[in-house]
């Protein structure tokens, strides 16, 4: 085992635990490698999906979706992700208390106390009950009639709570970039491989993250999940031989393509557009080993938490991109490269397999 692994190794092993080498061969083993993926714009979600998934199309995921096989709630740092089903609950046994503690402020600001939130639930229950669901309007109405004011966050932030309660979750898709709410237990019941020990779901949940996401440190892994640095070194410590040393910080999956630092010979290769908030530089809290401090700066302008769709080159993050206004029934690609480089030309098949998926005509790549 090395010291450190060249930056080179890195980028192959990551290219590989994301599927952006070889791919998956669907959304539903997309999720279960990457465990959560981060999905509070879903019509970016589905594209993160989409290119680690060849062939798919919006259609696949949003069918993949309404067939119950992914899950959409709120299990970590407080956003929105898709998740393995089976993991949901036992994430949000890791989590959900210590997202409810730093929200509490926020909501005694909103005036959300126990009884707003008893009122909240109940109706919440009665209007979904039965295999029904509701757009975020329709319970704010149904909540409004029963006395419960929803003006301004209130009832975005009730809704996150019941989320994070484990009552509702995310349910038939409505358009692009919603879905309606359910009740948890009815759209997604309870599973027999769901585990309950606290230390049995840290080990699978590291365990987890470094399959989809390896090589990690722990404190990648503690900022991922929000959970404590503490938290993380008892998830290291229950993964067991689940995981290996990569390096003198870093681990991997036993059984990833390259277990160690020191097997990695290639280069690593390929050009892809990913989606804004995408795992592979969102997923990590130390991102210099595939972009620079100055570049990733210009991936999350301002520091504002909006995360631009970013164009990967060798496992490398060099420019962003972004939709053009539609220019005679086509969809325009506008490219700010990094440093200039590299052409724009080479990502042409990887924007036809964007548009394919969507599915729409690719007209003009421009760079600045």
């Amino acid at each position: 085992m090395t010291t450190h692994a060249s930056t080179s190794a890195v980028r192959i092993a990551r290219l590989a635990a994301h599927g952006l080498d070889d791919g998956f061969d669907s959304p539903v083993t997309a999720v279960e490698r990457l465990v959560c993926l981060q999905a509070q714009d879903l019509a970016a979600a589905k594209w993160v999906l989409g290119a680690r998934v060849a062939g798919t199309t919006e259609a696949t995921i949003d069918e993949a979706i309404d067939r119950r096989q992914l899950l959409r709630s709120w299990p970590m740092r407080g956003t929105l992700h898709f998740v393995a089903p089976e993991m949901l609950r036992p994430i949000l046994r890791l989590t959900a208390a210590r997202l409810m503690q730093q929200a509490a402020k926020t909501h005694r600001d909103e005036g959300i106390d126990d009884e707003v939130h008893a009122v909240a639930r109940r109706v919440a229950v009665r209007e979904l009950e039965g295999g029904r669901s509701a757009t975020r309007n329709e319970l704010q109405v149904a909540w409004a009639a029963a006395g419960v004011d929803t003006a301004g966050q209130r009832g975005y932030h009730l809704i996150w709570r019941l989320a994070n309660e484990g009552l509702l979750c995310c349910g038939p898709v409505e358009t692009r970039a919603r879905q309606r709410f359910v009740l948890l237990d009815e759209w997604s019941p309870r599973r027999s491989d769901e585990p309950e020990d606290t230390d049995e779901i840290l080990g699978r949940l590291f365990a987890g993250y470094t399959r989809g996401h390896g090589p990690v440190t722990v404190r990648d892994f503690a900022w991922w999940t929000g959970l404590t640095l503490t938290q993380a070194r008892v998830a290291q410590a229950a993964a067991g031989e689940t995981v290996t040393p990569f390096d003198a910080e870093r681990f991997v999956a036993v059984d990833a393509p390259s277990a160690s630092a020191e097997t990695a010979s290639a280069a690593p290769s390929g050009r892809h557009v990913l989606a804004s908030f995408d795992e592979y530089f969102l997923g990590y809290g130390d991102r210099t080993a595939f972009c620079s401090d100055a570049d990733a700066l210009r991936v999350v302008p301002g520091k504002n938490g909006l995360f631009l769709p970013i164009l990967v080159a060798d496992g490398e993050v060099v420019g962003t991109w972004r939709r053009a206004p539609e220019r005679r029934g086509t969809t325009s690609i506008d490219v700010t490269r990094f440093r200039g480089r590299p052409a724009v030309s080479r990502f042409r098949p990887a924007f036809d397999r964007w548009a394919a998926f969507w599915p729409t005509e690719l007209g003009e790549i421009t760079s600045t």
